[in-house]
């Protein structure tokens, strides 16, 4: 039952938050405000529901190296996604006709702040951390990275291929980031970052959502779908793939060498062993 309670108590909060987000759009600063609170009464209420339904700390949303663990996911977010664009351009299908608007970029913040931070919520700290347990790391990774793409099938614009994207290099990345690491403030940082990235500084499309958001730049991709990503946008882009890929790959090293990955869990190890593992 506490899954389905962690569940229900952050996606209500993710409803709501999304509702008013939604109904304020086109007005910046109160996109920017709305969208923080929601990020904000998302990470408190996750932190209540799983105190109440595990007894024990949340400490996957502590305060304790929260601003550098999201910090350092966010830069990795802003980079990986620059490397895309970057290669993107190299071949002549991503151009920039000028400068966008910066009060745009900034309510892309609080935007993304709400989607980074309930989603990261919702798929790593709930579903991914709660199904390893019982499976192992790997199960997990695979089993909630292929439903997080599966999700992005009801965007506007959503094609098959895109959802495989993103399962693969999202729910796969952001999965390992929080092996990584055992906090969920390095995805949501990179999760955040990426998103950013990718509508708040390049103005290109997210995911399918439906149009790109105004971001730094204007600018538009031309060319491949293979290549671009089309109407899903950059995240479809064979370059996306390619770079998830590498950097999910970086995380999991990084996470075996710490002897955070959870082998398939024996009948005779509790299922709450993963609490455990070295931070």
């Amino acid at each position: 039952m506490r899954l389905v309670w962690q569940l229900l108590a952050v996606a209500v909060v993710a409803f709501a938050g999304g509702q008013g987000v939604a109904a304020v759009q086109g007005n910046w600063f109160l996109t920017l405000v709305l969208g923080l609170l929601t990020a904000v009464v998302a990470v408190l209420v996750y932190g209540w529901v799983v105190r109440r339904t595990e007894h024990r700390p949340s400490v996957e949303v502590g305060r304790e190296g929260a601003r550098a663990a999201f910090g350092r996911g966010a830069a990795v977010g802003v980079v990986t996604f620059a490397c895309v664009i970057g290669n993107i351009a190299f071949l002549g299908d991503y151009t920039v006709h000028g400068v966008g608007s910066v009060t745009g970029a900034v309510g892309v913040v609080g935007y993304m702040a709400a989607a980074a931070v309930t989603e990261e919520l919702l798929f790593r700290g709930v579903l991914f951390r709660i199904v390893e347990e019982r499976t192992g790391t790997w199960i997990a990774l695979v089993s909630t990275g292929a439903l997080f793409g599966m999700m992005h099938l009801l965007n506007k614009d959503a094609t098959v291929w895109g959802a495989m994207a993103i399962a693969i290099e999202a729910g796969g990345m952001l999965g390992a980031a929080y092996v990584a690491t055992r906090t969920l403030w390095l995805p949501i940082g990179l999760h955040f970052g990426w998103n950013f990235a990718e509508s708040g500084i390049f103005g290109t499309e997210v995911s399918g959502s439906g149009g790109a958001q105004k971001g730094l730049l204007d600018a538009a991709t031309s060319g491949s779908e293979l290549v671009t990503g089309g109407r899903f946008g950059p995240e479809a882009s064979l370059y996306s793939v390619l770079l998830g890929v590498l950097v999910t790959v970086a995380f999991l090293w990084s996470a075996a060498r710490r002897g955070r990955v959870v082998p398939r869990r024996r009948r005779d190890v509790p299922a709450g062993a993963v609490a455990t593992l070295p931070r």
